[in-house]
């Protein structure tokens, strides 16, 4: 358990605010930690962070592994005469997912925080009413004026408080199960983090020339994966991704990771979905395809925009998605250990 251990410490590390577009946060505690391990990388212009590996065969197509580093919020549409905010989604969030309870919003000059509010149930069809954005108000107890100077302004964005994102353990202490605010993306962090700490000890090297990336901006279009792509131009992009549990897939909560087969954008690379499938098994577990109707992932947003040519998406299966979303713990090393031998062994 030490190793999963140090896993929910680096896991927890992450679980600072990082709402698309506002991800530099995030992104200082990557870099602090690719830092720390003298992983050399470089941020561009849109924030991405980006790692490049040598292959052994230098003439082997451009792989790409990327892991987003934005999560769903809140964004302020209007502030209020009162000081209360007025807010939409950023991202796939609907507000009944976050229920009542304490923000942060991040102003330009400073952080404020406030409590999510819906009103009062003490009315005749409170229980018949089904909550939008539209009655949700944040309460700030500051007033405009107070709100100008920390920079709090329409498009302002917002996400639970740190006191309240996790992680909790929890259920079997033999094979237990892991809960956090919206895992979304950062397990995947967490696991391209651990594989480049463990190429780094272990001098493994991949045989394609290999991009990992942690990108900007996948909750509201995949833009950071989109521009690095078509910048870099990879014959083969990889998300490291959650997947959902929506009733009509078979996916099981069981520590066993996920692969798309099929999003609502594209069909994934099934030769490609196959060589990862040998690569889990050489790892000590296996794979569960599943597809998806109402779903996308950074692979099929850059796949749709003509940013790569063969592309995947693997990561763990979670319960609640978009919101207090539940994982087996051990998913976290079987994501690893399967990265690492795809990274490793992978020469199609």
């Amino acid at each position: 358990m030490t190793n999963l251990n140090s896993t929910l410490q680096l896991f927890s590390d992450l679980l600072v605010a990082a709402p698309s577009g506002r991800e530099a946060a995030l992104a200082a505690v990557v870099r602090q930690k690719l830092t720390g391990w003298g992983i050399a990388h470089e941020q561009d212009g849109m924030g991405n962070v980006i790692v490049r590996l040598d292959g052994h065969s230098p003439q082997a197509p451009l792989i790409m592994v990327a892991a987003h580093m934005d999560e769903i919020g809140m964004v302020v549409t209007k502030i209020n005469l009162d000081g209360s905010l007025q807010v939409s989604n950023s991202g796939g969030l609907h507000p009944w997912k976050l229920g009542e309870g304490p923000v942060e919003i991040l102003g330009d000059v400073e952080t404020i925080i406030g409590v999510l509010s819906m009103g009062s149930t003490h009315t005749a069809n409170a229980a018949k009413t089904a909550v939008t954005w539209n009655d949700v108000r944040v309460l700030t107890g500051l007033s405009a004026d107070q709100l100008k100077v920390a920079g709090v302004r329409p498009g302002s964005t917002g996400v639970p408080t740190r006191e309240r994102r996790g992680p909790v353990l929890f259920g079997d202490p033999a094979d237990p199960l892991v809960a956090a605010w919206t895992f979304d993306d950062r397990m995947g962090v967490v696991a391209l983090l651990r594989l480049l700490e463990r190429m780094k000890v272990e001098g493994i090297r991949p045989y394609h020339p290999t991009i990992i990336a942690f990108t900007v901006s996948e909750e509201v279009g995949g833009h950071g994966a989109k521009s690095l792509a078509l910048r870099e131009q990879p014959e083969i992009f990889v998300s490291v991704d959650g997947a959902p549990m929506p009733p009509e897939s078979d996916l099981v909560l069981d520590g066993r990771p996920a692969i798309w087969s099929k999003d609502r954008l594209a069909h994934y690379d099934q030769p490609l979905l196959q060589a990862f499938c040998q690569a889990v098994l050489d790892a000590g577990t296996e794979l569960q395809p599943v597809v998806y109707q109402s779903a996308a992932s950074d692979a099929s947003l850059v796949y749709y925009a003509g940013g790569a040519q063969r592309i995947a998406c693997m990561g763990q299966v979670r319960a609640n998605s978009h919101g207090y979303e539940v994982a087996r713990l051990s998913v976290f090393d079987n994501m690893l250990n399967t990265l690492v031998q795809f990274v490793k062994d992978f020469e199609g």
